[in-house]
C-alpha cells in the first residue's frame, strides 16, 4: 500500500503502514531476494514504525521488468522512488547485497536532500571498500544455485522447482553481476550512525569483516553478532526485529 499520489513509488515498495508513525524503516533484500523477505517483520516492530520493503525490478510482481545490473542506476532509482516517503525520519536495514545498496541510497539522500538517516543497519556483508574481489569468471547457473544453497537461503528450495527456476535465475544472475562489479575504492563516510550485524558462522561475511563499516560513518558505529550463518536473521528474527525497532523507538541499542 503506497502513499496517495505516488503511483511510480508503489512498484518499488511493499508498505506496511503503522498508525501514527514517527519513523520509517526501509529494508533492502539480498541478491536474488525480494520484498517478501521482510513480510514477517511488521508485527514484530513497535507501534509507530512504518515499514517499507524494497522490491527490485525483475522479480515477483516486477518479473517482466528489466533487472538492474549497475549499482549506480539501482541506487539512483530507489532514491528517486523514496521521494514521497521523506516526510518521516528514515532508517535503513540491508542484508548482504542489500547492505551495499542501502549505503549507496543513504549517500544519495545525504548529498541531494540533506537527509541523514536515523541509522543504517548493515547486515551480512563487509563494508563496500573492504569486500574481497570476486571471481574473474562469474559462476554458471548451476554455480549460482549452489551458492544459494550453500548459504542456507530460506527460499533455496524454490530453485529445485523446474517451473520456477527459469523465472528466478535472471534476477539472481543480475544481482550477482551488480554486486561483483561494485567495488568503490574511496567510499564517502555517511553522517548517519551505522550498526553492522552478522552471524558468527557466516561463510560469506566472517565476523571480523563487519568492523569495516565503522569507517563509513562520522557518527556512532556499533556491531552486533548473532549465532548462525549468512541467514541468521531468519532464525533470529524474533530477537533481531524488536532490537532494531527498540532503537528506532528511542531505546538504547545494546551490543
Amino acid at each position: 500500500m503506497a502513499l496517495h499520489g505516488a503511483p511510480e513509488a508503489e512498484q518499488w515498495f511493499r508498505h506496511r503502514q503503522a498508525p501514527a508513525p514517527h519513523v520509517r524503516l526501509v529494508c533492502f533484500p539480498h541478491a536474488g531476494g525480494a520484498a517478501s523477505a521482510y513480510r514477517d517483520w511488521g508485527p514484530l516492530l513497535p507501534p509507530g514504525v512504518d515499514l517499507l520493503a524494497v522490491q527490485y525490478p525483475g522479480r515477483q510482481n516486477r518479473m517482466k521488468e528489466r533487472c538492474v545490473e549497475d549499482m549506480a542506476e539501482l541506487a539512483d532509482r530507489i532514491a528517486a522512488a523514496l521521494a514521497p516517503y521523506l516526510g518521516l525520519p528514515l532508517a535503513f536495514f540491508g542484508h548482504s547485497m542489500g547492505s551495499s545498496v542501502a549505503y549507496e541510497v543513504a549517500l544519495r539522500l545525504e548529498r541531494r536532500s540533506g537527509l541523514v538517516l536515523e541509522r543504517l543497519f548493515a547486515s551480512g556483508r563487509a563494508a563496500p571498500h573492504r569486500v574481497a574481489p570476486g571471481p574473474v569468471r562469474p559462476p554458471d547457473d548451476a554455480g549460482l544455485v549452489a551458492s544459494v544453497r550453500r548459504l542456507g537461503a530460506q527460499d533455496a528450495a524454490a530453485y529445485d522447482d523446474p517451473d520456477l527456476l527459469p523465472l528466478l535465475l535472471p534476477s539472481l544472475r543480475a544481482d550477482h553481476r551488480l554486486i561483483n562489479a561494485y567495488r568503490p575504492e574511496r567510499p564517502v563516510p555517511l553522517s548517519a550512525p551505522v550498526t553492522a550485524l552478522g552471524g558468527d558462522s557466516d561463510p560469506a561475511c566472517p565476523v571480523g569483516e563487519l568492523a569495516g563499516w565503522a569507517e563509513l560513518t562520522t557518527a556512532d558505529a556499533r556491531q552486533r553478532v548473532f549465532p548462525g550463518g549468512h541467514f541468521y536473521l531468519v532464525e533470529h528474527r524474533e530477537e533481531l526485529v524488536p532490537l532494531v525497532g527498540a532503537h528506532l523507538a528511542g531505546a538504547p541499542l545494546h551490543g
